[in-house]
């Protein structure tokens, strides 16, 4: 048992229910239901998404045997949304974004997840201007520094984040923090604290582990101090009706197809080293943890 599941079982917390924002939806809807359509986070750069997802779709047509069509969207929470309208049928979601839609999708379903998701980390990364040293505690050192999420709805780039965050000091970021900033993705959250519009910002390792990689990481400017504890992170959520619209036994199919992709220029665009299954129960810590921090609220419908 992780750490982190370890302080969720000693507050006692329980499963929760999904935020109720309203976004605007995707766009274009399936033309028709032979169309087997999917979405992702947005919590790359629209670029880096399109080459990731373009190698999926080629994918799952040649398994799958129907047509499949990737559309993007703006936010996380219009990600839900879509799945939500059923005009996407598979998501590529986060830890929160895959709870949110599952809770209120009938049958909706984590079917695969990336190897290294179930252990996931956030990275707090600072502008060297702070002069903050790395170190495996958080500290009074960052108290009065300006600071920015990711997206709200994101699990390591907002949620856990600021889970561990309360759990350290006792109060909310904003009392923590000089002045709190959303970017609205990882790769944003880089660089704006690369740029130095931001002291310190949090983003999910895998993101800053291909930046470097690709050569966009000023270590001159800004560097990792600190590693959160594990986590489980992101999922494949296909919807509770997909076998009665495509045939009986397309989502089996369907996680087969993601478990079998092992190319390794597609697992590096996402960057995972393979796929593994995935349960909804997976997820409970999640769950527990958006309750927590009042991103779900008590009262609201399991």
């Amino acid at each position: 048992m992780t750490r982190f599941s370890c302080w969720i079982l000693a507050l006692g917390l329980v499963a929760c229910t999904p935020s109720a924002d309203t976004v605007d939806a995707v766009s274009p809807a399936a033309e028709t239901d032979d169309v087997f359509v999917y979405t992702a986070i947005p919590d790359r750069d629209a670029r880096q998404l399109e080459a990731r997802f373009s190698a999926v779709t080629a994918e799952l047509e040649a398994a799958l045997g129907v047509p499949v069509r990737y559309v993007p969207v703006t936010s996380y929470a219009a990600a839900v949304t879509a799945f939500l309208n059923d005009e996407v049928q598979l998501a590529w979601f986060g830890g929160l974004s895959g709870v949110q839609a599952r809770l209120r999708q009938d049958g909706a379903r984590a079917i695969a997840q990336g190897t290294e998701d179930p252990e996931y980390h956030s990275l707090i990364i600072a502008h060297h201007s702070t002069g903050l040293p790395p170190g495996e505690t958080l500290t009074d050192a960052l108290r009065g520094r300006t600071f920015t999420f990711g997206d709200k709805g994101s699990t390591s780039g907002r949620l856990m984040p600021e889970y561990f965050l309360r759990e350290h000091f006792g109060e909310a970021p904003g009392q923590i923090f000089s002045r709190v900033g959303y970017s609205g993705d990882h790769t944003r959250t880089l660089q704006l604290v690369q740029s130095g519009a931001y002291e310190l910002g949090v983003l999910g390792y895998t993101t800053w582990d291909s930046e470097v990689a690709r050569g966009t990481v000023d270590a001159d400017k800004v560097s990792v101090i600190w590693r959160s504890p594990g986590y489980p992170d992101y999922q494949w959520t296909i919807r509770g009706d997909a076998d009665a619209r495509y045939g009986d036994g397309f989502t089996a199919r369907v996680q087969q197809a993601l478990l079998n992709m092992t190319d390794p220029d597609l697992l590096a665009r996402f960057p995972r080293s393979g796929f593994i299954p995935a349960r909804n129960e997976d997820y409970a810590p999640i769950e527990a943890t958006a309750r927590a921090v009042g991103i779900i609220e008590d009262g609201a419908p399991r």
